[in-house]
């Protein structure tokens, strides 16, 4: 790897938009098209953390020409062509050349070989620019950068995610971070960033269970960069942001997991980060999952007064998504008060908002967002209110849309199905369904899809006769409930 202290010999030169791989995004939004370079990189064994930031600074020409795990993802995507194809430049054009900004540039010197992680590694290729705020291409390494970029720069399976999130290290970790011998800079605001990225791409693909324990120091360590201050306001409202989505994110890790106090905690935190900055997009994030948490734990009427807070703080975002997602949550609030009047008009407008399309306004965590999100919410509507058929063809269509990536909605999806199936009388069909949950469960590990195929399986004891059940009730009895 070449050394930090490696500049430029060239004077600085503004960035030229890559006006290609802006017209090869064609129709799709940038978190949409982030998501194909992910299962396109999944499709050959390349896990890429790209996402909506990413795609926007290729298109303005920050990113010259990526790394070689990118160049891969984007050659299997675009067969036939090469790099200069889709609007690089050549790697030799930008061989031993390193961009840097002058916000929080740090004396150069030379990074320790012993703490770069393989990702960082193969993220860092030497011919690559690299600008200080890429989350995806770390530069200097200080201590609380360290903390978090460590607490998350994992590959593979749930095994190894668990492992990697061990609580020892991280306990250590956090304890040093506690102790800040600096203002915290860019640097530090990239590896929150990015420690956000991979909560959820673990989530997705593995669920709750297992990540959520490991959580907490991370988000102590968030919090203690706050504490130190930054050098530049830019950098600050970063950091107040990064800190709230990551204790976002970790209440959801609680809440998925059944956790609901601790979840509870943890949004009131990033509302309340939210509010002190006044970040509506923050402020909005946290009210949706508090609307969410609201309707699982059996307080429709909070659920919905929740989720008309965060539409009306949302409006100035100026995204059709977030809108529809929010009005979303207040239907499965109206729904839990059993008033199909009140949902049926609040999915009315989830749907208006989402056919208005995706935009350039809509948040980077909402990327999980699609169709099959839409169809798997209506489902729980619907069975909420008792309509068990239309509960059913919702899930179905949910579980089939979903994109591969999301294992972990996947499972829920098809367990929605099954719960729908048997309580609708179709009882054999349930009974596949299941069997497909309890084979998605090899993978993902979350308490929610858990609790609904136990409540499945006692819903389905009196059936047991019926084409399927029986192998499925004996296998389920015999899956041990992973923690």
């Amino acid at each position: 790897m070449a050394s930090s202290t490696v500049t430029s010999s060239q004077p600085n030169r503004p960035p030229r938009p890559n006006l290609v791989f802006r017209r090869l995004r064609a129709q799709r939004s940038p978190a949409e098209f982030a998501a194909a370079i992910r299962r396109a990189g999944l499709e050959i064994g390349e896990q890429v953390s790209c996402d909506a930031r990413y795609i926007g600074r290729v298109e303005a020409g920050e990113i010259r020409c990526p790394n070689y795990a990118y160049e891969r993802v984007f050659l299997h995507m675009f067969p036939g062509r090469t790099l200069t194809d889709l609007g690089f430049a050549p790697r030799s054009s930008v061989r031993g050349r390193r961009a840097r900004d002058a916000e929080d540039a740090p004396l150069p010197r030379t990074v320790n070989p012993a703490k770069a992680t393989s990702e960082a590694s193969r993220a860092c290729e030497p011919y690559e620019t690299r600008n200080p705020y890429d989350p995806y291409h770390p530069h200097d390494t200080y201590e609380e950068s360290d903390v978090l970029r460590r607490a998350f720069m994992t590959g593979g399976g749930a095994t190894v995610a668990a492992a990697s999130l061990g609580p020892v290290g991280l306990a250590l970790d956090a304890a040093a971070a506690q102790r800040p011998a600096r203002r915290a800079g860019a640097s530090d605001a990239g590896a929150l960033e990015e420690a956000v990225r991979r909560i959820r791409l673990l989530d997705d693909r593995h669920g709750a269970d297992g990540l959520y324990r490991r959580a907490a120091a991370p988000l102590r360590a968030a919090y203690a960069l706050l504490d130190a201050g930054a050098t530049r306001q830019t950098t600050a409202d970063r950091l107040y942001s990064g800190a709230g989505e990551l204790a976002i994110s970790v209440g959801w890790l609680a809440h998925d997991s059944g956790r609901f106090d601790d979840a509870r905690s943890h949004y009131a935190e990033a509302l309340a980060t939210a509010r002190m900055t006044g970040d509506p997009g923050l402020e909005a994030h946290a009210f949706c999952n508090t609307a969410f948490l609201a309707r699982d734990a059996g307080r429709p009427r909070e659920a919905v007064r929740a989720a008309q807070a965060a539409q009306r703080v949302a409006r100035p975002v100026g995204s059709a998504r977030l809108m529809s997602l929010l009005a979303l949550r207040e239907a499965g609030g109206w729904a839990g008060l059993a008033d199909r009047v009140g949902c049926e008009q609040a999915l009315a407008r989830a749907q208006a908002f989402f056919e208005r399309g995706p935009s350039d306004a809509d948040p980077e965590w909402m990327s999980f967002y699609g169709e099959a999100e839409l169809e798997g919410l209506e489902a729980q509507c619907w069975s909420t209110l008792g309509d068990w058929p239309r509960a059913a063809r919702h899930a179905r269509r949910a579980a089939e849309l979903q994109d591969p990536h999301f294992t972990r909605n996947i499972a829920l999806y098809t367990a929605e199905l099954a719960d729908d199936l048997a309580r609708g009388g179709r009882p054999d069909e349930a009974a596949v369904a299941g069997m497909r949950v309890l084979d998605l469960l090899e993978e993902v590990q979350s308490s929610r899809v858990q609790t609904m195929l136990a409540a499945t399986a006692r819903v389905l004891l009196p059936h047991r006769r019926a084409s399927g059940v029986s192998a499925f009730l004996d296998r389920h009895a015999s899956t041990p409930r992973r923690a």
